[in-house]
């Protein structure tokens, strides 16, 4: 049964272009590589990428766009460390790949940790009958 549709444009001058551009993708004017400016440089909709990546039989063009996306996430940490990039596009950038810089907080746990010193109000010494009470004293005390 023949196919109905437009004839695909996936081809090797496609694969050809892709490895052109995942090693040399500053010549198509980006700083860092994405299937975004893999897309303009094949003048393609990014949704196509997306479905021919999707393809059993296109195997190699999705390891490609892998390879991408790791490209990117290297350029990414290496120019974002070395301050080149701005941290927070950085910071952004890197979501993208797993990264996240939140702090993550278990409230399940039944373990209380307490402070190392802690910090106790005493009576001061009894004073004359004299002499007005002054303020109690603050003494630092160790829990060890």
């Amino acid at each position: 049964m023949a196919k109905i549709g437009r004839p695909t444009k996936y081809n090797q001058e496609i694969l050809e272009k892709t490895t052109q551009y995942l090693h040399n993708y500053e010549e198509f004017g980006d700083v860092i590589p994405s299937i975004a400016g893999l897309a303009v440089c094949l003048k393609l909709p990014r949704t196509r990428l997306y479905d021919w990546a999707s393809h059993e039989n296109k195997k190699e063009f999705r390891d490609m766009l892998q390879d991408i996306l790791a490209k990117q996430e290297q350029v990414l940490l290496n120019k974002g460390l070395s301050g080149e990039f701005n941290s927070n596009i950085t910071k952004l950038a890197l979501a993208k790949h797993g990264y996240s810089d939140r702090q993550e907080t278990n409230l399940t746990s039944s373990k209380t940790t307490e402070p190392a010193i802690a910090i106790k109000f005493v009576k001061p010494n009894p004073l004359p009958a004299n002499h007005l009470p002054d303020e109690p004293e603050l003494k630092l005390v160790s829990k060890d």
